[in-house]
């Protein structure tokens, strides 16, 4: 223990740490093309060096704030472990070819945008987790939409937007009952509120996501690709209808409140047991797919580039990024960085209307800066909610701006846990598919506007009492 007093941490103590990784992050995307793990790993040293020499904390408390943002994230960390291990035995099983399969059969180009962004919000909806959705759902409409000659980022924004509606507007869904316990209203008070801003997002997306599916119904189905598809799939694995009933087994296993670490082990371990029975592989194959995901040589280069993922192995890539995340979080806010920036941006909202702008603008900050969408809803929830409050603002105005930026900005952000994950789930490269997340990026714009006209944005009940005497 260093025995000397804390000094109060100020906006310029923040906004040194925030300019250097600022700049460590431009020059290893912009100048070096290097991955960004060792750079937000620097930055949050410099950032412990910053509260050690000039605010007098000491490495244990430091220590103990980074183990403790750790502790928030690795409930996310297993389960994307875990995920790698479902992708490996249900592609091995034949689960994925055979979703696959069908999908190709069924869906045209024209509907096939509007339709994933339908099915993932559903699936999500009924899940409560965008992440069990991208992970199930997600990875097949990944292949067939490249199948019809769909680009995999275009696909993936319609899953990404899919599933962050339905997770949004799910009871099931840890975020959407963590913003209404961080602005203090209910639970299903906070879902109605949000209706406002997520169903015009939704529709608008359903549009775009149409019109850009006319343009690949226009063009020339490449139906000698679809039926080498086709071919190659059904020449290399045994399609069963009866596989399908493993994602069903497992989606229906968390509508039913099984947790979600086992539920979906418990999906790893279906899928295993599937390849055994279908497709006739060893226990040994399955053990060593688990952990080093499917390798199978098809005789078609782009089945071999939808089927040859997952595994164990697949998510450390991510796992790491997340932990170096983690550890700038944790000092960032243990030390006081991330209130100190938060209680800056406070200073500038003198209107309802400004109050909500930074309001949706700082949980986007805080998915920049400390890579986690908990504590992009926790640290903004806990610095806002006395200036609603004062302003006699319902606290469910509040808990909707947390979830509109907080919750649906997280997948856009590759170092964040929500955007690494559904990188690696979804074999995306980093920023490329960010332009057709729209429903992600077009919820907070409708939030924003509300707040300047006052659309849907409520007032206490006593203010508004005392706004009618006022008329009366």
């Amino acid at each position: 223990m260093n025995g000397k007093q804390k000094k109060e941490t100020t906006f310029t103590h923040a906004l040194i740490a925030l300019v250097f990784l600022i700049g460590s992050l431009f020059y290893a995307i912009q100048i070096a093309g290097i991955d960004v793990h060792i750079p937000i790993l620097i930055s949050a040293f410099f950032a412990a060096g910053i509260a050690i020499f000039s605010l007098n904390y000491n490495w244990a408390e430091i220590e103990e704030g980074i183990v403790d943002t750790i502790k928030m994230a690795l409930g996310a960390i297993i389960i994307l472990m875990i995920i790698g291990m479902v992708v490996g035995t249900w592609i091995q099983s034949g689960v994925v070819p055979t979703m696959i399969f069908y999908g190709l059969k069924i869906l045209s180009p024209g509907i096939f945008l509007p339709a994933t962004l339908i099915i993932c919000a559903v699936v999500a909806v009924a899940t409560g987790s965008s992440w069990t959705t991208a992970a199930t759902v997600g990875i097949a409409l990944i292949g067939v939409g490249e199948g019809l000659g769909i680009p995999r980022n275009i696909v993936a924004g319609a899953i990404i937007s899919g599933a962050y509606m339905g997770d949004k507007l799910s009871p099931l869904s840890d975020t959407t009952n963590l913003a209404p316990a961080m602005a203090g209203t209910d639970l299903f008070t906070h879902i109605k509120h949000m209706m406002y801003t997520t169903v015009p997002s939704f529709l608008i997306s359903l549009v775009l996501f149409g019109f850009i599916g006319m343009k690949y119904t226009g063009a020339a189905l490449d139906t000698h690709t679809i039926d080498s598809i086709l071919t190659t799939l059904s020449g290399n694995f045994n399609l069963n209808p009866l596989l399908l009933l493993v994602p069903v087994i497992v989606i229906g296993a968390v509508i039913m409140k099984v947790p979600a670490i086992p539920g979906l082990f418990g999906g790893a371990i279906l899928g295993g047991i599937a390849a055994i029975v279908f497709q006739g592989a060893t226990v040994g194959a399955v053990l060593e797919t688990l952990h080093y995901g499917y390798a199978g040589e098809s005789g078609l280069e782009m089945v071999d580039s939808l089927l040859n993922r997952g595994g164990l192995d697949s998510m450390m890539w991510t796992v790491s990024l997340i932990f170096c995340a983690m550890i700038l979080g944790g000092i960032m806010e243990k030390t006081q960085m991330l209130a100190a920036l938060a209680m800056k941006i406070l200073t500038l909202a003198s209107t309802t209307g400004n109050l909500i702008l930074v309001t949706i603008l700082t949980p986007i900050f805080t998915n920049l800066v400390a890579g986690d969408q908990y504590l992009a809803i926790v640290v903004p929830g806990r610095m806002f909610k006395k200036a609603f409050e004062d302003k006699g603002l319902h606290p469910k105005n509040l808990s909707r701006c947390l979830e509109d930026s907080g919750t649906l900005t997280s997948p856009l952000i590759p170092w964040n846990t929500c955007g690494a994950y559904m990188i690696a789930t979804l074999g995306l490269a980093p920023w490329t598919y960010i332009p057709y997340c729209f429903l992600n990026l077009i919820n907070p714009l409708i939030s924003i506007f509300y707040g300047y006209t006052g659309i849907t944005i409520e007032k206490l009940p006593e203010v508004e009492k005392e706004t009618e005497a006022v008329k009366g």
